[in-house]
């Protein structure tokens, strides 16, 4: 059963304690990049054979099989993944910066190009699971940044082929090229490439345990988006709700993961005991029962704020979550008072269901209260930036005495000299 805290009445390090959850991996991890970093597609290969019990003879997937996996999926399916493509194409285009120049002083240039990032690397979840929404949420940002290649690697199926939901995602957003690989040594491959697999300059993408820590061992090598933790909700509500609707948007996340975190933060203990015995009568009829169990009782909480809707507000804050719902009349009143939290969902009708398929913000979120510094996925993540610097022989000599005595006060003469060495008769 969920736990229910009474603000102010328990130690605030139990209320916003997060559940440490460690893994153990790095060791392992750091020998399958090792292996694949000397072994190339022979290592991917073994790693195939052990992992996904897939015997793969070519690791590149070919028109034909993207051709037949589109042809396999029900055109339903394919509207709708065509349509939320659209809505977050239409968001995202929103995010695109421009280069800029200054030259308002005489014989001066400086300026800022944006250019996208090369090759991207876009890890994908696979085998029995199937992400569709992660294929559009990744790869449609870095499209519209003009990345050159964008290079899609997933675990394979025991046929030794991709779900075809995954490849058809995948032509709907424009994917460069999709290989069959997964686990941490995908990651690996991507970050220093095999005699198949193109090496990156990128690594986006979700991932268990040990992709995670693959994506952390080879960070620096590449970049990488993010190291998300397990996926979260908060949702902030008054009494006036319908419990049975936020008991359902908990358990929303709830059935993503065991370790899984879904929190309400309420300003009623009534509304806050409806909701419990709500959760109690929905848990047994999910299909994946076990799992939302194991993480309402383990992760869940109910943490009340008597009578202080503001207060609740406060919480949600120093908690910092993934996905935040203000499941409150008049949402936009409190949208300044939110400081922490990737993705916010306004008002009584806009689950965080809406926001991971369809509406066009990404879904790809920082967790684990990072929300207190980093941001969601972006258009921004798949660019970067030179700056440029011009002055004529007339502009420097105005300045050089001025950077010769800066460059005096670090003890760097020779940088003084380096300006003032251009203007000695």
């Amino acid at each position: 059963m969920i736990k229910i805290y009474k603000y102010g009445e328990v130690p605030n390090s139990e209320i916003f304690a997060r559940e440490n959850i460690p893994t153990n991996v790095e060791g392992v991890v750091t020998e399958i990049i090792e292996n694949v970093k000397q072994n190339k597609d022979k290592a991917l290969l073994e790693y195939s054979l052990k992992f996904d019990k897939a015997d793969i003879k070519d690791f590149e997937v070919s028109d034909a099989e993207i051709k037949e996996a589109f042809e396999s999926v029900d055109a339903e399916f394919i509207e709708i993944l065509k349509e939320a493509a659209d809505n977050i194409r239409a968001f995202h285009e929103k995010q695109k910066k421009n280069s800029f120049i200054i030259n308002d002083k005489d014989g001066v240039v400086i300026g800022q190009k944006v250019m996208p990032i090369e090759k991207v690397g876009l890890y994908v979840p696979g085998g029995t699971a199937a992400y569709p929404s992660t294929v559009l949420m990744d790869s449609i940002p870095a499209k519209i940044a003009g990345c050159e290649q964008i290079v899609m690697v997933s675990p394979p199926m025991q046929n030794g082929k991709i779900n075809p939901v995954i490849l058809t995602a995948a032509k709907i957003a424009g994917v460069d090229k999709i290989y069959k690989v997964g686990g941490a040594q995908a990651v690996a491959a991507l970050a220093y490439g095999t005699e198949t697999i193109p090496k990156v300059d990128k690594i986006v993408g979700p991932g268990n345990a040990f992709v995670a820590e693959a994506k952390k061992q080879v960070f620096g090598k590449v970049s990488i988006d993010m190291i998300a933790g397990p996926s979260e909700i908060l949702v902030v509500a008054d009494n006036t709700n319908n419990p049975d609707i936020i008991a359902a948007d908990l358990l929303s996340q709830a059935e993503h993961d065991k370790n899984a975190s879904a929190v309400l933060v309420t300003d009623s203990m009534d509304f806050a005991n409806r909701v419990s015995e709500s959760l109690e009568k929905q848990i047994p009829k999910l299909p994946r029962e076990e799992i939302a169990r194991a993480s309402i009782d383990k992760n869940g909480k109910i943490i009340v704020a008597e009578n202080d809707i503001i207060k609740a507000i406060d919480i949600a804050n120093e908690i910092a979550p993934e996905h935040l719902e203000l499941c409150l009349d008049n949402p936009f009143d409190y949208l300044d008072k939110i400081k922490h939290a990737g993705s916010i969902f306004m008002g009584k009708n806009c689950p965080e269901a809406l926001g991971d398929y369809f509406a066009g913000p990404n879904h790809t979120l920082p967790t684990s209260g990072t929300a207190r510094f980093s941001s969601p996925l972006s258009v921004d993540d798949f660019v970067k930036k030179s700056q440029y610097t011009y002055y004529s022989a007339k502009a420097l000599e105005k300045v050089a005495d001025k950077i010769a005595y800066f460059a005096n006060k670090e003890g760097l003469d020779a940088h003084g000299k380096s300006v003032t060495v251009r203007f000695e008769k």
